[in-house]
């Protein structure tokens, strides 16, 4: 299929969406743009939780190795968001 081709299906998939998903589709695309344009600037940082081929990092489950991510937290909501996470908790099942 052709770049041309493609743009064509996408124009007609696009036209025929309703409109709360239209909303969906652009913040995908820009999702899209901005990842790409990240990757093209070899200057831009990297995230903690990618490694140099831009891959999540994937580690053991174990408590020792979320320590290199203690004290990132960003933000001022730390207490808000752990609130949330106990009072939407439930028991792990084994």
């Amino acid at each position: 299929m052709t770049p041309a081709d493609i743009r064509q299906k996408l124009h007609r998939q696009i036209d025929q969406l309703p409109s709360d998903f239209l909303v969906l589709a652009v913040e995908f695309l820009e999702f899209l743009t901005s990842r790409q344009s990240k990757r093209a600037d070899a200057s831009a940082p990297l995230s903690p939780f990618e490694t140099e081929a831009g891959e999540p990092v994937l580690t053991g489950s174990t408590g020792s190795d979320l320590l290199q991510f203690a004290g990132t937290w960003q933000g001022d909501d730390f207490e808000e968001c752990l609130e949330a996470a106990y009072e939407t908790r439930s028991p792990a099942e084994f």
